[in-house]
């Protein structure tokens, strides 16, 4: 499932449970734009994981708080917790080494 927030209170309860990778993203960034239907795919793939996109224009407070100055930046939550993060585009199979799959 992908939930696309703009909020601080959307964004902490879309990470509150289970796991959760987050997309930081813009609209004008190209390997933003590659990287989306990778992660449509393993969003379709893997119904457990929760992806969560937050587009750094629309939400700048957002990646403000959590100090992304490039992207796509990609942080994986377990229940609310960062679990670990990375930088740039990446194909499907280095995404699901990322994940643990």
């Amino acid at each position: 499932m992908i939930k696309h927030v703009k909020t601080n209170a959307e964004f902490e309860e879309a990470i509150a449970k289970g796991e959760v990778l987050v997309d930081f993203w813009a609209t004008w960034c190209g390997p933003c734009r590659m990287l989306a239907p990778v992660l449509e795919e393993v969003g379709a793939e893997h119904p457990e994981l929760t992806i969560v996109k937050v587009d750094v224009d629309e939400a700048s407070d957002l990646a403000a708080k959590f100090g992304i100055s490039s992207i796509p930046t990609l942080i994986r939550f377990q229940d609310g917790k960062i679990i670990d993060k990375t930088l740039g585009f990446m194909p499907k199979p280095k995404l699901l080494a990322f994940l643990g799959r």
